[in-house]
């Protein structure tokens, strides 16, 4: 074939997706799940005001969003208590981690990371001919001062870390990471995934301070907002490198149903606070379940609980896909030691109902 002609970074990289998902599955098997418990979406659904908001911004589809995104930069400043320039709105985390290794990642440059972390960061990296260096996990958590010891190793340009861990559901608190963020070398970036943060101790978060040019946070409204289908996340940092997101991005990705959704949904505090309810009472269900079924559920600041099978990779994998026949959609860990485990999506009763059912069975055909 001689066209087209691709870069040879592009003909070196494999073709594959970080994630297979559920979709894909059911029309493998021809049926639907009857239990979508693998992706962390949140199954409460979106704010009622944000649904409003999106069938009220259809109307006008036809037009572009607003490229400098300016209504919800400045609502995401005045809720967290930082300048409007300090924001940058994007297509979900991973749009914007994107952007970032687009930014800062030549080939060859060293890049930091824990080995069975998120690897949708991996791809991006790889994509711009990036080095990735991993260490990794201790005690089913991420590592802040093996990634620091790395990067010093390496002289990394930046190190992930995702806090809360997905896919463990680990975090650190405030101390441990103002101690990582001070341990690492001068000019690597801090890159703080926090996916998960609302769902994690208020109490213990790294303060948010954008004037520290060390450091980026990237939040999204995928999970705690349940909007994973209108793809909004957004990173907080230093308002140079923020401002340097203008120089690459594609400014027009964000589009306006996405822009008047995630408004809507920030704005209602009170479904934010229903779900997060929800969540953890649907977390301690899981680990009812996983107790009275022999497993062990580990310690989660997320909406997933993670469980131990107790039996190494095949018991695991096993176990997913006797889940998946039974008609329960979860994922496990990709990387040892971690992959001994399956993790489990917070969700509303009537599908931990479907879990709770299946769950019995389906370790009684692994053995």
């Amino acid at each position: 074939m001689r066209y087209p002609r691709y870069t040879d970074l592009a003909q070196g990289l494999p073709s594959t997706v970080p994630f297979v998902g559920p979709e894909t599955q059911e029309r493998a098997r021809g049926r639907e799940f009857n239990a979508r418990l693998g992706a962390n979406e949140s199954g409460f659904g979106p704010s009622p005001a944000a649904i409003r908001a999106i069938g009220e911004a259809a109307r006008g589809a036809w037009m572009y969003g607003d490229p400098e995104m300016h209504d919800l930069r400045r609502a995401l400043g005045s809720h967290l208590g930082v300048a409007p320039e300090a924001v940058m709105p994007g297509e979900g985390i991973d749009g914007l981690l994107g952007y970032l290794a687009r930014l800062l990642v030549a080939p060859g440059d060293a890049v930091v990371t824990s080995d069975g972390a998120y690897p949708t960061f991996n791809f991006h990296v790889a994509g711009y001919g990036g080095v990735l260096h991993k260490v990794p996990y201790r005690d089913d958590a991420e590592d802040p001062a093996a990634l620091v010891a790395k990067a010093a190793e390496v002289g990394a340009k930046m190190v992930y870390l995702a806090n809360p861990d997905n896919p463990m559901g680990t975090f650190h608190g405030a101390d441990a990471l103002a101690e990582m963020r001070a341990a690492l070398p001068e000019g690597c970036l801090l890159v703080l995934d926090e996916a998960y943060v609302e769902f994690a101790p208020e109490d213990d978060l790294l303060e948010l301070d954008p004037s520290d040019e060390g450091i980026l946070r990237l939040r999204t409204f995928s999970k705690a907002y349940g909007l994973a289908g209108l793809r909004v996340g957004y990173a907080v940092g230093h308002p140079e490198l923020i401002d340097a997101f203008n120089k690459i991005r594609n400014h027009f990705g964000l589009g306006r149903v996405a822009q008047a959704g995630a408004l809507a949904a920030l704005a209602d505090t009170a479904h934010l606070a229903r779900v997060q309810g929800e969540v953890e009472a649907a977390k301690r269900r899981i680990g009812r379940i996983a107790k009275a079924n022999g497993l062990t559920p580990l310690p989660s600041a997320t909406n997933f609980v993670t469980l131990d099978c107790h039996g190494g990779v095949t018991r695991a994998k096993a176990l997913v896909a006797e889940l998946g026949k039974r008609g329960v959609f979860v994922r496990m860990p990709f990387a040892a030691p971690q992959d001994r485990c399956i993790r489990i999506s917070a969700a509303p009763e009537a599908e931990l109902s479907v879990f709770e059912r299946v769950l019995p069975e389906a370790l009684a055909a692994i053995g």
